[in-house]
């Protein structure tokens, strides 16, 4: 049995193509998910998977949904409300902590940051490092794997890259990051999760194949797009403005906020030929961005 976290995230949706199997063919892993809303399940979802309904920050939740669990895929949801960082991470993570061990959970793969390296305050960052550590302190065998700014997160910004061309951050736009696809993100959630030989606790980049500025990022989207895109940097008052507009917590805009400048300023994550992924910028703009700005 492995049970899958936030099963209609970006990930969690594209893990469970993977474990579930081909539809109409072989039957994939046994699987459990937590979803608050079972509705928004895929009905291929509700069809082949158990389903406790919650959220995997609720003990009683936990505790039905780790029981006889081989392994679990944890994914903390955005709480851009929480009252602090930290709870918005280790707090919401706490009944999930303790059932690992009371239900026997042998393996953990979750969705963390690269970062280890800074030396700054990072927000969103340190608090999910923080985490981190708190899930190996429970004995089970963990793998975090660790990335930079997701290619999907671009998704966001659909509306201002049709509208104005314009993609924007509070970042410097020649910052050159390693971004990453969320398909390849599950795809090698997927394989941990299967894999029952791994022991003791280790983090996995997972890294785009190539490091890109967003001025890059703007260039190559606008070239897929057959449109004018440029980069245009959001002022620090301004993107925190914009969050408490939105209904974010104080503590959490200044959290985002600090992410952005420990990620403009931290080290370059090193890279390795088992941390590069597949999926190329152009090829996500051809095959997601594009879709959704021409939809």
């Amino acid at each position: 049995m492995i049970v899958v976290t936030a099963p209609t995230s970006s990930i969690g949706r594209q893990l469970l193509d993977h474990l579930l199997g081909e539809p109409g063919g072989t039957p994939g892993e046994a699987v459990r998910v937590i979803a608050r809303d079972p509705s928004r399940l895929p009905e291929r979802v509700r069809e082949q998977a158990e389903v406790v309904q919650g959220s995997h920050s609720e003990a009683a939740v936990v505790d039905k949904a780790f029981a006889g669990a081989r392994a679990v895929f944890w994914l903390v949801p955005a709480d851009p409300t929480a009252p602090s960082v930290d709870e918005a991470y280790s707090g919401f993570a706490r009944a999930g902590l303790r059932a690992f061990a009371e239900q026997g959970v042998e393996r953990v793969v979750g969705i963390s940051s690269v970062g280890r390296g800074l030396t700054v305050p990072a927000g969103n960052i340190t608090a999910t490092l923080a985490m981190d550590d708190a899930i190996a302190r429970t004995g089970v065998a963990y793998r975090a794997l660790t990335m930079p700014t997701f290619m999907d997160n671009l998704l966001r910004q659909t509306a201002a890259i049709r509208d104005r061309g314009v993609i924007s951050v509070p970042m410097a736009g020649d910052r050159k990051v390693p971004t990453v696809a969320t398909r390849d993100i599950a795809a090698v959630a997927a394989r941990l999760l299967l894999d029952d030989t791994w022991t003791g606790v280790a983090e996995v980049p997972v890294l785009g194949p190539e490091d890109l500025s967003f001025e890059d990022m703007a260039r190559i989207a606008g070239e897929v797009l057959g449109l004018p895109v440029r980069f245009e940097r959001t002022p620090d008052e301004a993107f925190r403005a914009r969050l408490l507009g939105f209904g974010a917590s104080e503590a959490m805009a200044d959290a985002a906020l600090e992410m952005f400048r420990a990620a403009e300023l931290g080290p370059d994550t090193p890279r390795t030929p088992g941390a590069t992924m597949p999926t190329t910028f152009r090829q996500w703009c051809e095959e997601v961005l594009a879709p959704a700005v021409r939809g």
